[in-house]
């Protein structure tokens, strides 16, 4: 008797559908995680509200696992040749293999009933993957916000614009909504009436942050004195890593929003849904677009900053040091930042960025003891210097009184004495 797995792709994860063990199976041959961070269970509600109720093999989907994919896995995954629809974008897939066997999932399933012929069923599957994709989302910005210990709702009270304070109520009001939507298994009008308008204080909050990191960034010009450099770059180490803080917050709560927001379309204009998913995802990069050149700009500016301290470092050993260093913690900040919200414009690994920064560091400890040797070598300088003219003084001060005494002995009587003398 063979195995069935329906397989489900979009561009963040993969969902797999069918028996418990036959999943996990499948799973551990690809090199997948089966539990733990970056999986997620496809639960009954989900699955109902996806019309994954019965799959082709034959089981609920809460049976299921959605996976999100790394670069690595995804080229795994290819391999298989999932089919891919043209209208919604999903690959999909429903494979056999002999039962028990973990290296058997091998060979497409013919006859078996997928729902690559089903538009409507194929868009509430994309729909519930995009969704789990935002949960993932916002648990991982949870735990970078959890690790880096900004306290964000304080940041949003020293601001004095009211919108950055309601951003805190946006907060509870999306946790509430969220949370009746995993009991009740929908958002339904009334959960959707407390919510509806809280989009636009987040994309209040979020101008406003982008503005702040920007004015950071604009500090940095017209800056030349290294005093001055080394005052604002700390200014800018600590309040960048606050700004990304909110930043990371908006960004975890207009997930949760779109989350909420794909369910009440579900609900009330179903044939708008897979047109709505897509169009929530192309606005979802550009937010992440934006943000990451803005961040950028903030890099680069303290790049120059830096560069201006380095070309002082002679004569500024300290302060020199201090400005590269608040350049080099903003950097790792903002990588760091840009891996939890999937950001991957032109960046190197948080690892490199961490091994450049001790790279950097080793060199200016470097510059600072060649900076050392140089002062020592310009002391050994001068005060060799002084004693060359100090002997040399003396032995022109003895050439002198010879000379001297010798003009004498010329001019006086009794050559023999002269004669004598030299």
């Amino acid at each position: 008797m063979d195995d069935e797995i329906q397989l489900f792709r979009d561009g963040d994860g993969l969902a797999v559908i069918g028996d418990p063990a036959a999943v996990e199976r499948f799973l551990v041959s690809e090199g997948l995680p089966a539990k733990g961070p970056g999986t997620r269970r496809f639960g009954k509600t989900l699955g109902d509200a996806a019309g994954l109720a019965q799959t082709g093999s034959g089981f609920a989907a809460e049976s299921g696992r959605w996976v999100k994919l790394t670069k690595e896995s995804a080229q795994r995954i290819d391999r298989i040749g999932l089919r891919k629809s043209a209208t919604t974008g999903l690959e999909t897939g429903v494979l056999k293999g002999p039962k028990g066997q973990i290296d058997g999932f091998v060979e497409f399933a013919k006859g078996a009933r997928s729902l690559k012929g089903n538009p409507a069923q194929l868009a509430n599957v994309a729909t519930v993957m995009a969704q789990l994709a935002m949960q993932q989302a916002m648990d991982e910005i949870a735990d970078y916000l959890a690790t880096i210990d900004e306290k964000v709702d304080d940041v949003l009270r020293a601001q004095e614009d009211q919108a950055l304070a309601r951003m805190i109520g946006v907060d509870f009001v999306l946790k509430d909504a969220l949370t009746v939507r995993e009991q009740v298994g929908r958002v339904s009008e009334v959960t959707w009436s407390k919510v509806q308008n809280t989009a636009t204080t987040i994309a209040d909050t979020q101008a406003y942050a982008l503005r702040r990191l920007d004015a950071l960034a604009e500090k940095t010009e017209q800056k030349s004195k290294i005093g001055e450099l080394v005052k604002v770059s700390k200014e800018i180490e600590t309040k960048a890593r606050e700004w990304l803080a909110v930043l990371a917050h908006c960004f975890q709560l207009q997930d949760a929003f779109s989350v909420l927001e794909l369910d009440r379309v579900r609900e009330t204009t179903p044939h708008e849904l897979d047109a709505h998913r897509i169009g929530l995802r192309a606005a979802r990069k550009n937010r992440m677009d934006l943000i990451s050149e803005s961040t950028e700009r903030l890099v680069a500016r303290m790049h120059t900053a830096a560069g201006t301290a380095n070309a002082k470092v002679l004569l500024h050993p300290t302060t020199s040091r201090e400005v590269v260093h608040a350049r080099n913690h903003v950097e790792v900040a903002v990588v760091d930042f840009h891996g939890r919200l999937g950001i991957e414009r032109d960046q190197e690994s948080l690892e490199a960025r961490r091994w450049k920064e001790a790279a950097v560091e080793v060199r200016d400890k470097a510059l600072e003891k060649g900076a050392e040797n140089i002062d020592a070598a310009r002391r050994l300088g001068t005060e060799t210097l002084g004693r060359a003219k100090s002997a040399t003084g003396k032995l022109s001060s003895g050439i002198a009184e010879r000379a001297r005494r010798r003009r004498e002995g010329d001019g006086g009587d009794g050559g023999e004495g002269g004669d004598g003398e030299a």
